[in-house]
This record gives C-alpha cells, structure tokens and sequence, in this order.
C-alpha cells in the first residue's frame, strides 16, 4: 500500500464506517463487545460513552475530503484510544484476538495520524 493510498480521504471514510458500525454495536453492546469489555475489566457504568465517542469519531474521519485536519486530529485521538486498549489487555494479560484486532487498529490509525490526510482538490 503506498503512501497517497494511506492520504486519499476515501481511506479515512472507510475507517470512519468501520467506526460508525462499531457505535451502533455499542449501543447494546452485542455479546461479543460485552465479553471483551469485561475481560479487560472496563467498568460497566462507562460503557455507555463508547457510543458517543465512536460516533464522534466516525464524523472526524469522515470529514477528511473537506476539514483534513479534523480528520488527522480523530485519528491521532483513536491512537490515543488504541494504546489505552492495548495497554488494558495486556494489563489483564488478554493477550487473545482482542489484542491483536487492538494491535492492528493502533497501527491503522497511527499511520493515518502520521500521514494526515491530503486536501481535497478545489473544484473550480
């Protein structure tokens, strides 16, 4: 994958539906996103905020064509978000699937962090 692949603001998009269908599973969370919160011991009275900031989230990356600089800062607040969630399953010692999908969306969202998106190109 190159690097203009990595800037395109499409790739944000893409990222922030995945982060749009992870809020809506996180509404009630499925059984799946209860196990996991629970095996990394994240309190129950907090799993209501997992929507809202996955929702935010997905609106910051999705605004990349048009306000790229929003779109760097989400992703650099999900890399933030993804070394919290690395360092609970490794804290918990859950060093399963979790981890590793936990892993992967760090290295995701760093590298979109560290490139930022390019500027949409003006349409005159």
């Amino acid at each position: 994958m190159s690097i203009e692949t990595i800037r395109d603001p499409r790739a944000y998009q893409v990222f922030a539906a995945f982060q749009a269908i992870d809020a809506a599973i996180c509404v009630k969370p499925i059984p799946y996103v209860q196990d996991c919160l629970t095996d990394v011991e994240f309190p129950r009275r907090y799993w209501r905020l997992f929507p809202v900031v996955k929702s935010a989230s997905a609106v910051g990356l999705a605004a990349a064509p048009r306000y790229p600089g929003l779109a760097r800062l989400t992703a650099l607040a999900l890399t933030v978000y993804f070394c919290c969630a690395v360092g609970a399953h490794i804290r918990t010692r859950d060093l399963r699937l979790n981890f590793a999908a936990a892993s992967s969306l760090l290295a995701a969202y760093a590298t979109l962090a560290a490139t930022g998106p390019r500027p949409a190109q003006s349409r005159t």
